[in-house]
C-alpha cells in the first residue's frame, strides 16, 4: 500500500522544514506494514495502549516514599523470603539488604510462619536466632510467641510489615500482621506496611468469620477470600477497631504503583514451601479445607496444593506417593502410601469452586468412610461451623454458597472506605 510518493532528496528537505510531515510519514509506514491498524477506526488508541503498559512496582520499590520516614530511626521488620525488590539499578535484593545499603538502622527481624528464609514446613516451630549474613537478631513470632514483646518493641521506633500474602483468611501472614499492629500500637511505635499485590484480589467469597471461631487461622471478621491487599486490610483492621489496644495506631501504607483490582500478578517468589507456583496459589482457597480430612493435597510431592488423593477411596486415576521432603513436608499426610486422586495442575486463573471438596465428601460417604476427621479444625478454617453442618446435612452446594452471600455483600460495602486500588 502506497500512501506517499516522495523522492529522497525532496523528502529530506521537507522533513527539515516541516516536522508534521515526519509524523505523517511515520503513520503511513505503520499503516502500510500493519493492515489491522489501518482498518481500525483510529490508530492513536492502539499506539497509546501499546506503550502505556507500566511495570507494577511493589511498596518496597517506592524508596522515595519511605526512606525519609526511616532516617535516624531504629527499625524492626516483619519479613520473610518474599520481601524482595528491584532497586534503581535493576538488581533484585532483599529488603533487609536494601535498607542497610541505604544507611537505615535495622534493629530486629521478626519471622512469621515458615521462618525468615521460608524454609520451615507448615506448623513447624523455630527458635529465635541470629541471621548469619547480617548478624541481626531474628525473633520468631510463630509458635508460643505470636505478638512481639513489649521489651523488644521498646528498642525500635518503626515496625515495617513487608510480606507477600495470597488473599486467603487462613493464610497466617495476615494474623501475624494483626498481632504486629497491636504490638506497635501498645508501644507507640509507627507501623508501616509495604504493600504488595493480592494474586486472588478478584475473589470476594466464602464464609465470613464468626468471632466464636476466631483463631490464628482466622482473626478478623472477613470472608475466606477478602479481595484486599495487606495494606488495605491493615487500614480496615485499624479503621474498624479490631485491634485489642487502647492506643491509636500510627499507620502508613506504601502503595503498589501501577496496580488495579484487575491486574494479573504472577508471584516472583513462592510465598511458602507448599505454594510453589501460581496454580497452587489459585487452588489453595478451595483445597485448604482438605487439611481437616484424610485426603492428601500433595504435601511431600513436587505438586503441593495442585493434586488430591487417598489410599482407601480412589478419588481418580492420578497416582502419587507423598514422601518426607526437607523444608516443605517432613511428615506429610499418608506418607509413603500409594494414593489415587486427581491432578489440577495448570490452573491459570483465580477461582473459588467448592465442588472438589463437596464431591469428595460424597465419594467418602458412598464408601462408608469418615471424611471430616478434624471437625474443630475445619470450623477454624471456615471461620464457622455452619459450613460443616450444612455439608453433613446434605445441603446442596448451591444453597451452601448462597448462605453467605448476604454477609459478603455487607462486607463489600464496608470495605469500600479502605480500598486503595480501583477497577480498570
Amino acid at each position: 500500500m502506497r500512501v506517499f510518493q516522495i523522492h529522497s532528496n525532496n523528502m529530506i528537505k521537507m522533513i527539515k522544514t516541516n516536522k508534521i510531515l515526519l509524523t505523517m510519514l511515520f503513520i503511513a509506514v505503520c499503516l502500510s506494514s500493519c493492515p489491522q491498524i489501518a482498518n481500525s477506526r483510529s490508530i492513536f488508541p492502539v499506539e497509546i495502549e501499546q506503550f502505556s503498559i507500566q511495570k507494577i512496582m511493589v511498596g518496597a520499590e517506592q524508596t522515595s516514599l519511605y526512606l525519609p520516614l526511616l532516617k535516624g530511626k531504629r527499625v524492626g521488620l516483619v519479613v520473610n523470603q518474599t520481601s524482595r525488590l528491584i532497586n534503581e539499578n535493576g538488581k533484585s535484593l532483599h529488603l533487609v539488604d536494601h535498607l542497610l545499603a541505604n544507611g537505615i538502622k535495622v534493629s530486629v527481624i521478626f519471622a512469621p510462619e515458615h521462618g525468615f528464609r521460608g524454609n520451615y514446613d507448615a506448623g513447624a516451630k523455630f527458635a529465635t536466632n541470629i541471621d548469619e549474613k547480617t548478624g541481626l537478631p531474628i525473633v520468631s513470632i510463630y509458635g508460643k510467641t505470636r505478638k512481639p514483646s513489649a521489651e523488644i518493641m521498646a528498642k525500635i521506633d518503626v515496625l515495617i510489615f513487608d510480606i507477600q500474602d495470597v488473599g486467603v483468611r487462613y493464610y497466617t501472614y495476615i494474623s501475624s500482621m494483626h498481632y504486629a499492629m497491636e504490638a506497635a500500637s501498645d508501644a507507640g511505635v509507627q507501623f508501616i506496611v509495604f504493600d504488595r499485590p493480592n494474586p486472588n484480589i478478584s475473589l470476594v467469597d466464602g464464609p465470613m468469620l464468626d468471632p466464636k471461631f476466631r483463631s490464628f487461622v482466622g482473626m478478623d471478621e472477613i470472608p475466606l477470600l477478602h479481595g484486599m491487599t495487606v495494606g488495605e486490610l491493615a487500614l480496615m483492621i485499624k479503621g474498624e477497631k479490631w485491634l485489642k489496644t487502647v492506643k491509636n495506631l500510627s499507620l502508613t501504607v506504601i502503595p503498589v504503583k501501577n496496580y488495579t483490582r484487575n491486574s494479573m500478578y504472577t508471584l516472583p517468589v513462592k510465598p511458602s514451601p507448599n505454594l510453589p507456583n501460581q496454580s497452587a496459589v489459585y487452588l489453595y482457597p478451595q483445597l485448604g479445607f482438605f487439611e481437616a480430612t484424610p485426603v492428601s493435597v500433595g504435601r511431600g510431592t513436587p505438586f503441593p496444593f495442585q493434586i488430591i488423593g487417598n489410599d482407601k477411596v480412589k478419588l481418580g486415576r492420578f497416582e502419587f506417593k507423598p514422601v518426607s521432603t526437607s523444608g516443605a513436608a517432613l511428615k506429610p499426610k499418608l506418607m509413603n502410601k500409594q494414593l489415587y486422586g486427581r491432578d489440577f495442575r495448570g490452573i491459570n486463573s483465580p477461582a473459588f469452586d467448592l465442588f472438589i471438596f463437596f464431591n469428595t465428601y460424597h465419594q467418602f460417604k458412598k464408601a462408608g468412610l469418615k471424611f471430616i476427621t478434624r471437625p474443630k479444625f475445619l470450623d477454624k478454617l471456615a471461620g464457622t461451623d455452619k459450613f460443616r453442618k450444612a455439608l453433613l446435612s446434605d445441603e446442596s452446594l448451591k444453597n451452601i454458597k448462597q448462605s453467605w452471600q448476604a454477609e459478603i455483600n455487607e462486607f463489600k460495602e464496608l470495605r469500600q472506605a479502605y480500598l486503595l486500588y480501583k477497577d480498570e
